[in-house]
């Protein structure tokens, strides 16, 4: 088996040799979507999730998947073979493929599947500890637009605010809605703890709704731990008395700084410190994930 080998359209073909055609709508408009997921020890946790998460959003934007769900499945865990991977980032990419040009869709149009895997860096025990700082983004969303649940390849409002985040020597931006509440990261679902209740904002507020945020709901309930979803803004933020994100990739992630404000300062905590409850929750995620399918 070779090495770097990418799944195209139900071929596998090695990576420098993989090629997608100039003329395909992902790549001239962004018509298309995504799902990215990480393989531990070979095996894709919630891989079902974000398969029927996908093909519900390819249902929305009217893209026609060419393979069923359990074809999808098997084609992503034979990538991941035959790249020899075992910890791996994982990404399904799904265009309207190849048109003719302008904005309107080809109804013939056949569209284009694509499978990348790599090696997964994980992240280390201090960045876990020490937790995210994180920027707020000068510009805001618009929680009306009917892609901001979608997890589609018109990223650049993402990309610029990762931009934001780096130059201000953050690890993530947190974007806020028009309404001036807070929403979500470039690539993450944000949490807050207030007098021991974990909020997190409602997916009206124009919020992905994440696999892991999902995941976080499952645990809190199976800890007795209260959760709401609720519209928050920055003031409730900066004085919360604990902050967390969560993607597929890093799982839970405590934040530790906001701009200038420091997380977990606040009187009203019943935690002894920043992050005591995003560690419960990241070892219990932890312990699902191996529930699930490291045993």
């Amino acid at each position: 088996m070779s090495e770097n080998m990418v799944f195209i359209d139900g071929e596998f073909i090695e990576g420098n040799l993989a090629k997608v055609s100039v003329f395909d709508r992902g790549f001239l408009y962004g018509d298309g979507l995504f799902e990215t997921m990480r393989a531990y020890n070979g095996k894709i946790f919630r891989l079902d999730a974000h398969l029927k998460r996908l093909l519900k959003s390819l249902d929305i934007i009217k893209i026609k998947c060419p393979f069923s769900q359990s074809y999808l499945e098997q084609a992503l865990l034979e990538t991941i073979k035959r790249n020899k991977l075992t910890d791996a980032y994982v990404r399904l990419t799904i265009t309207r493929g190849a048109g003719e040009g302008g904005l309107s869709p080809h109804v013939n149009s056949k569209s284009t599947v694509v499978i990348v895997t790599k090696k997964f860096d994980m992240y280390s025990p201090q960045q876990y500890e020490e937790g995210f700082k994180v920027k707020v983004s000068d510009f805001r969303q618009n929680q009306f637009s009917p892609i901001v649940k979608l997890k589609s390849l018109n990223f650049l409002e993402n990309i610029i605010g990762r931009l934001e985040a780096k130059q201000s020597g953050a690890d993530e931006v947190i974007f806020i809605n028009q309404s001036g509440f807070v929403t979500e990261g470039s690539v993450s679902n944000i949490f807050i703890v207030r007098d021991g209740i974990i909020v997190t904002p409602p997916c009206e507020a124009g919020v992905l709704p994440g696999i892991t945020r999902e995941v976080v709901f499952e645990l809190t309930e199976n800890l007795g731990l209260k959760i709401t979803e609720k519209n928050f803004c920055l003031k409730e933020l900066f004085s919360c008395s604990e902050c967390f994100l969560t993607n597929s990739l890093f799982e839970i992630m405590p934040i530790s700084r906001i701009k200038d404000n420091s997380i977990g300062d606040s009187v009203e905590s019943k935690w002894n410190k920043p992050g005591e409850l995003s560690n419960l929750l990241r070892n219990e995620y932890r312990a699902l994930v191996e529930k699930e399918i490291l045993l």
